[in-house]
């Protein structure tokens, strides 16, 4: 058809040619179609080729945007950018981490838990505390089990030195939040707007708290960090014997600023405020070497009916924050929030000194029983002298949980406890406050069913929480025979691996004690020249605050001499191994302390230990099984101080076999068990 449209076109007399010549031409025009089908495929190919890289290029510039409004802390802003490039299939664990600590950084967990799960499906080479962060998401999201295992995951990351290892050290952690559940009537203040309400404080008969709320000014501004206005301080009066807070006003215009005012503390007088600002003072604004502006905590006085005379505290810096104020009860201790240096975590409570002239003494870090390596913020001490406070990394639900800890009067902290699942939610529960006459008061959340980003809730505590007892293993030391007490035996108290914790001496009474942690297991000891030692194992169950083990010690009657077995004098009959195993376990280690202990004392005795097996699988393989086990008992001595020179040691697999349990006899597990024997022969004293 080409040839025809051609000739066409040129010369009719084209159309008369030979089939050669016709054949070679249509052979040359198939090859000038192919090649220009090519060219054409070639510049398709280019065309998309340089499409798709200014598409690149435009969503790698809508990322580098974001990346600035993320490095300016403008979240809310990276985050809209950063999910509509994400819509139009670009990947990248960095964007995945940056939306997800976008969403992170405002406490939306549940939406932070789905980019976070994006990242993990394209690489698990990230920084541990992602796998920190996911497993806290994924906890406020109600997934408990796999959290715990993201969980498990970052602590072998971390050696176990990271946040997680408070979940670690408190295995059974939501059974004590479960008991201290049940205790609370809970609601919504009824005060509330749609934007974040939060960070309530007692003024006389007032409720005075943080807000960003939108009141119709003019001057009204958002923080592009979440979108929210910037905060101030809102005031309610409370009425009745419940406390009811009525129709919230704005708080006193003179300690408004552009920026940031938040939680508020008062002295009962009621001439002394503290609170949280951002670093602006006499219309200056100060910013850190990044050239961030930072928040401070400011003091303001009462005079003639306002607020002023609004200055900064002397430890505040512009290179780190301090927010948060909370006074105690004699109000001559202020404690506040920071991550000055020195601080444990990513922000410690501290407390300082108010001195009688005003001045202030240097601040104190609480220490790593309330601080963690992770987030410790808005304290509130009552006059009961306990200090409820807020934290990400004590073991808890999901997302920030309040605490409470007894403050002792030598300024040291009792066990911290989780109050519990009313106060407490997987989202995040702060800023605890409670008038301890009527143990009415209130505290802030993100919970579902709120009206806005935060919510104030009011509670009524139907029940205080139980105070904490330190469980004490305790119990008394006797002579078997007679009953009578024995006193100024050594008592020594051991872990589960066998591990010596502590020791001590039964009293005049014959009486010993010792502090210990519930759900964990302990061995106790009893010891004493001419008595044969005793030992008990006792497991602490949860709440028992006392737990007796009392321990009966036998007057030695067993006599050795060259060629007698240690073990019987002991009741030893064999070192417990795991099956086909030869390494030495605890329970094995527990009577190999005893054979240690008549070494130590007798320094000339000398031993031969002797392992057996029973008749079960070949005789070549127990002898060889006996063998490593006569080694490992041999070598756990020597490991533990024994002079090699006075050790031996032998298999003897199933060749001395003590009863009728030969190959091919049926026997019982006891009677097997006889033969599975170690020996420790004298051979010298």
């Amino acid at each position: 058809m080409s040839v025809f449209l051609k000739s066409k076109r040129t010369n009719i007399n084209y159309l008369v040619l030979t089939l050669d010549n016709f054949t070679e031409r249509s052979k040359s025009i198939d090859r000038f179609i192919k090649i220009n089908i090519m060219k054409n495929i070639t510049l398709l190919y280019l065309t998309i080729l340089h499409l798709f890289a200014l598409s690149l290029c435009a969503q790698k510039a809508k990322i580098a945007r974001a990346d600035k409004k993320y490095d300016k802390y403008a979240y809310i802003d990276a985050i809209k950018t950063y999910e509509r490039v994400a819509k139009k299939g670009y990947e990248s664990p960095d964007m995945y981490q940056k939306i997800g600590n976008s969403y992170f950084f405002n406490s939306e967990l549940t939406e932070a838990c789905k980019w976070y799960d994006l990242l993990f499906a394209l690489t698990t080479d990230v920084d541990p505390e992602y796998y920190y962060r996911y497993a806290y998401c994924l906890k406020s999201d109600g997934q408990n089990q796999k959290a715990e295992e993201i969980l498990k995951i970052y602590n072998e990351k971390t050696q176990n030195n990271g946040k997680g290892k408070y979940y670690v050290k408190e295995v059974n952690y939501l059974e004590k939040i479960k008991a201290n559940s049940g205790r609370y009537k809970i609601k919504n203040a009824e005060i509330n707007s749609k934007y974040s309400d939060y960070g309530s404080a007692f003024y006389g008969n007032k409720l005075v708290f943080t807000t960003s709320r939108d009141t119709g000014g003019l001057g009204q501004r958002r923080h592009s960090w979440n979108d929210q206005y910037f905060t101030n301080l809102y005031e309610s009066n409370l009425t009745g014997d419940s406390l009811t807070p009525e129709k919230a006003v704005k708080f006193s215009r003179s300690v408004r600023s552009r920026f940031h005012e938040a939680s508020a503390v008062f002295t009962k007088d009621g001439k002394t405020m503290y609170f949280t600002r951002n670093n602006y003072l006499d219309g200056k604004k100060g910013k850190n070497e990044n050239k961030i502006t930072l928040i401070k905590i400011y003091k303001a006085s009462f005079v003639e009916n306002d607020w002023t005379d609004i200055k900064e505290l002397p430890f505040d810096s512009n290179n780190y924050r301090t927010a948060h104020p909370a006074l105690s009860p004699d109000e001559k201790t202020l404690y506040f929030v920071s991550d000055m240096p020195g601080s444990i975590g990513e922000s410690d409570i501290y407390k300082v000194s108010i001195n009688d002239d005003g001045s202030y003494g240097i601040p104190v870090n609480l220490g790593n029983i309330i601080n963690t390596p992770g987030r410790e913020t808005f304290p509130f001490v009552s006059d009961e002298n306990e200090i409820y406070f807020t934290s990400d990394t004590h073991a808890g639900l999901g997302g920030l949980d309040v605490f409470v800890s007894k403050i002792n009067a030598d300024g040291t902290f009792g066990e911290v406890q989780n109050l519990g699942a009313e106060v407490n939610s997987p989202k995040d529960d702060f800023a605890y406050l409670i008038n301890t006459k009527n143990r009415i008061g209130f505290f802030s959340s993100n919970r579902d069913g709120g009206k806005g980003f935060d919510d104030i809730y009011q509670f009524l505590e139907t029940k205080r929480l139980a105070p904490k007892c330190k469980p004490e293993l305790k119990g008394t030391i006797k002579e078997l025979a007679s009953g009578v007490i024995i006193v100024n035996a050594k008592v020594t108290l051991y872990d589960d691996l066998h591990n010596v914790i502590n020791s001590t001496e039964s009293d005049e009474n014959g009486n010993y004690s010792f502090n210990v942690d519930e759900k964990k297991t302990y061995s106790v000891r009893a010891e004493k020249d001419n008595y044969t030692p005793a030992e008990k194992t006792k497991t602490i169950q949860i709440g028992d605050c006392q737990t007796q083990l009392d321990l009966d010690i036998e007057k030695t009657i067993c006599k050795v001499a060259v060629g007698d077995d240690l073990g019987p004098c002991f009741g030893i009959k064999w070192i417990y191994f795991d099956l086909d195993k030869s390494e030495i376990k605890p329970e094995a280690a527990l009577d190999l302390a005893k054979i240690l202990d008549v070494l130590n004392q007798n320094p000339s005795m000398k031993i031969d230990i002797r392992s057996h097996t029973d008749s079960r699988a070949s005789a070549k393989y127990n002898q060889s099984l006996s063998d490593r086990r006569a080694k490992s008992t041999h070598d756990w001595l020597i490991q533990n101080g024994v002079n090699p020179n006075r050790l031996s040691s032998k298999g003897y697999g199933e060749t001395k076999i003590i009863n009728r349990c030969k190959n091919g006899v049926k026997c019982t597990e006891e009677e097997h068990g006889k033969n599975r024997r170690s020996e420790f022969i004298i051979t010298a004293l």
